[in-house]
């Protein structure tokens, strides 16, 4: 009799072991569920959306920055949304990098704008105040002259970096223009000889008291640098002297 109860005992046991772990084992082989949409949630909403469909959160770094996002919201998941899985498959939940990355600045100069602005958004940067400046020669018209921040400064991402562009003025027929050079720092004679191998005449001449500046050296010009002229325009210059007149 005892021999009868001790086989309906191990019956029972085997019939629990088959029912708790052999019979859920084979019936969730076949069966899949569905990923739930958690983009843009925060990285712990996301992860208990995923608990309830019995799939396993993982985090993951996206490759850039991106400077308008949370460190902590959901940017991208792999698997993507309603895609079908077995449960307890892991979820990689891609969020934005903690921390600025650094860049060189790229050399600007030569470029187009519009390649200027491709340039710096792959690395993260922004295109800030965009000034345009006159100029005579076809290859300089939309072309990037200056920069507010040198090549090869190491900058985070989001820096906002100031363009210079060429702008092409035409000449309007009949009438020749020139750009009027760069005078300031030079002698009032070194700067009449630039104005004149320019084409331009020299205008009136303002002096101006200094104890501190070189006396007889040009510190205002009157249109101003790279602006447009027409030959033979009178181009007028502040002068230093150290003499109260």
């Amino acid at each position: 009799m005892k021999k009868v109860w001790f086989r309906v005992f191990l019956v029972l046991i085997a019939f629990a072991v088959f029912d708790r772990f052999i019979l859920p084992f084979y019936t969730s082989s076949g069966r899949e569920t569905s990923v739930p949409d958690v983009r843009n949630m925060p990285y712990e909403e996301a992860a208990r959306a995923l608990k309830r469909s019995g799939l396993e959160a993982k985090k993951s770094y996206n490759f850039r920055y991106l400077p308008d996002i949370g460190s902590d919201i959901v940017i991208d998941q792999v698997p993507s949304p309603k895609s079908m899985v077995k449960p307890g498959r892991n979820v990689y939940l891609v969020l934005n990098r903690q921390e600025k990355p650094s860049y060189a600045m790229p050399e600007l100069g030569g470029r187009s704008e519009s390649e200027a602005r491709q340039l710096l958004g792959r690395i993260g940067l922004i295109v800030g105040d965009v000034q345009f400046r006159a100029v005579s020669n076809s290859d300089e018209d939309g072309r990037v002259l200056n920069q507010s921040v040198p090549p090869n400064v190491m900058v985070r991402t989001g820096t906002a970096v100031a363009l210079i562009v060429g702008k092409l003025e035409v000449e309007p027929e009949g009438m020749k223009r020139v750009v009027v050079p760069e005078v300031l720092g030079m002698s009032l004679d070194q700067a009449k000889g630039t104005l004149i191998q320019r084409g331009l005449t020299v205008g009136k001449i303002n002096w101006e008291y200094s104890a501190i500046l070189v006396p007889n050296t040009v510190i205002s010009q009157k249109p101003a640098v790279n602006s447009f002229a027409t030959a033979g325009q009178a181009i007028e210059m502040t002068v230093v002297t150290n003499e109260h007149k």
